[in-house]
């Protein structure tokens, strides 16, 4: 049986409340503490969720013996800061992607990881789905043949106000880091990085990209063309393109997916979540800290930092800066 495990919240933000409401799932997993900058907001999130402690301080919230690992939901821009801040203190890390602004930022987090000998996870939590791994095993099906092409976006459409997280460029707005990063991660687990990339991107006079279409271009001749946008609604969805068939899934797990091989196709079930997801890669992380290791077998160190590289490779072609982060 599992050790319970005090988890703590720093950003009490919207993505932090889905997660908690799935951690609430996991036996081992005890609700202890929320931080936020201000003691009424983490006051507000413990009560309404159910936390033993409110911090309106992280350092204090870090500096509490009790805390065994903590759950970073803050924006992009922050989490280098904040992982390190935690693994500083030896407090095992589930960091919300993307896991940094750059691959410089993922090689510190990484370093301190591995010289505080303590646990570090992007929390990439479509990497865990059912409904993604029905997906990859589907995909191994030998009479599809090669797989030559991937089409995948994420896409809705958001106000545009440069003070919010979405449009703020010194919280690391834009719809690449935000949403982007879903379809490269897709291109990247069938075919790996691309040996080339070309970019077309809408970038708004305060210099945030809302908009981007990108092709990538692989050394066996194989393609990707993935966007991401706030301007813009789509139903979300990815097709694997192969010699002798297709596989096309949306993002909505509701919906099944579609199959087709040698003319014919057919709708493809799946076991859902118990939650909406994120209760699997809490159950994760805490594996890893029963084994005592540091580092997640599935979502590897080397997979973030190729992750993170690849966008480094996107902003470059589109001209995207971040002028706090990349130009320090």
């Amino acid at each position: 049986m599992s050790k319970t495990y005090n988890w703590a919240i720093l950003g009490c933000g919207k993505i932090a409340r889905k997660f908690v409401n799935d951690l609430k799932l996991l036996e081992n997993a005890k609700l202890y503490a929320a931080a936020s900058r201000s003691i009424e907001n983490a006051k507000n999130f413990a009560d309404e969720l159910g936390f033993e402690k409110a911090y309106g301080s992280y350092l204090e919230m870090v500096e509490d013996p009790e805390v065994d690992v903590v759950y970073i939901a803050t924006p992009h821009a922050m989490h280098k800061e904040h992982s390190i801040l935690c693994l500083d203190h030896k407090k095992a890390v589930l960091c919300e992607k993307a896991f940094a602004m750059n691959v410089k930022e993922v090689d510190q987090m990484i370093a301190s990881s591995k010289e505080n000998k303590t646990f570090l996870m992007e929390a990439f939590w479509t990497i865990f789905q059912p409904k993604f791994n029905k997906v990859l095993e589907l995909a191994k099906d030998p009479d599809l043949g090669r797989l030559k092409f991937v089409k995948s976006d994420f896409m809705f459409n958001a106000d545009f106000d440069p003070d919010k997280r979405l449009y703020n460029i010194d919280l690391g707005a834009g719809s690449l880091l935000d949403i982007g990063i879903y379809p490269i991660f897709r291109s990247m687990m069938f075919l790996g990085k691309p040996e080339k990339i070309k970019t077309m991107a809408n970038i708004r006079e305060t210099g945030v990209e809302d908009s981007i279409c990108m092709l990538f271009d692989y050394e066996g001749g194989e393609k990707a063309v993935l966007t991401s946008s706030f301007e813009s609604s789509s139903i979300n969805e990815t097709e694997l393109c192969f010699e002798h068939g297709f596989i096309k899934f949306e993002r909505d797990p509701n919906y099944p997916i579609i199959f087709g091989k040698n003319g014919k196709r057919e709708e493809i079930g799946f076991e859902l979540s118990q939650g909406e997801g994120y209760e699997l890669e809490a159950a994760h992380v805490m594996e890893c800290m029963d084994q005592g290791i540091t580092e997640s077998p599935v979502l590897t160190f080397q997979f973030s930092r190729d992750l993170m590289e690849i966008m480094d490779r996107v902003r470059k072609e589109a001209g995207i800066v971040f002028p706090k982060h990349d130009l320090t």
